[in-house]
């Protein structure tokens, strides 16, 4: 496999952003193990970042790199800072950097990435949950799985769990006003519910059992359910810590149909 570090430009957050990259190499090594290089088509994973993380966070706290090393996929990392994958109400529109101009930046620099569907793939954790699954379900004719690990994906429903909103300033810069959250396009329930159930990917949600969004994942997955979604749902003793996203991107990378 090949690491690459890229400070690319975006045109829609006009800023640099940082992107770490995985990519297939062929190699020959006298200890270790050999890996197959792919010059075309080759799948790809669009992996983000919760908040407090950036493009490199997966790397330095779970051995993805190491994980993927056989499976001639393609890793995309990018940098998202805290804004929920979102077109803010301050004007950085971070959704459509991650939607459209990030993939078409991707495939301009690396045209070995594939462009069909089947081999196309989101996850995240935590708030790259969220995201993942807003990348599904709002572009579901783009990908053909996706993965949430212990993801904020009862949005509004964790927001109303508080008695009062940390950080309210903040939230609403994102967001606007969070009476408006439910119903929208950044509400994950909502989205579920409005998806095609036959256009829709396939879909893998995990969660710690220590999880403080446990309850809202099983939430979640009862409406995906409901909705006649196709959706794995597992759960193993865990909380919200990379102790447990590092063991279960393994079982990500298992379920992805490679």
């Amino acid at each position: 496999m090949a690491l690459l570090q890229a400070n690319i430009y975006s045109n829609v957050l006009e800023i640099e952003v940082m992107v770490d990259i995985i990519l297939p190499q062929q190699t020959k090594k006298t200890f270790g193990t050999d890996t197959v290089g792919q010059t075309t088509d080759v799948p790809v994973l669009y992996l983000l970042h919760g908040m407090h993380g950036n493009h490199s966070v997966w790397q330095r706290r779970t051995s993805i790199e190491r994980y993927v090393n056989d499976l001639g996929i393609a890793v995309i990392m990018p940098s998202t800072d805290l804004a929920w994958y979102t077109n803010t109400t301050y004007g950085m529109e971070y959704w459509t950097f991650i939607a459209q101009e990030l993939p078409e930046i991707c495939h301009e620099l690396f045209p070995q990435l594939t462009t069909k569907r089947e081999k196309t793939f989101a996850a995240g954790l935590s708030m790259g949950g969220y995201g993942a699954l807003k990348l599904g379900l709002c572009y579901p004719e783009r990908f053909q799985a996706i993965a949430s690990l212990s993801g904020a994906i009862a949005l509004v429903e964790m927001m109303e769990q508080f008695e009062e909103i940390p950080k309210r300033a903040y939230w609403e810069g994102i967001f606007g006003p969070l009476s408006e959250v439910r119903g929208s396009q950044n509400d994950p329930i909502h989205l579920i519910k409005e998806v095609d159930a036959k256009q829709a990917p396939d879909f893998f949600v995990c969660v710690g059992t220590e999880d403080p969004l446990y309850v809202a994942n099983q939430y979640a997955v009862s409406v995906m359910n409901e909705k006649g979604l196709n959706v794995v749902y597992e759960e193993g003793p865990g909380e919200h810590d990379w102790a447990f996203w590092d063991q279960w991107i393994q079982r990500v990378l298992q379920w992805l149909p490679l």
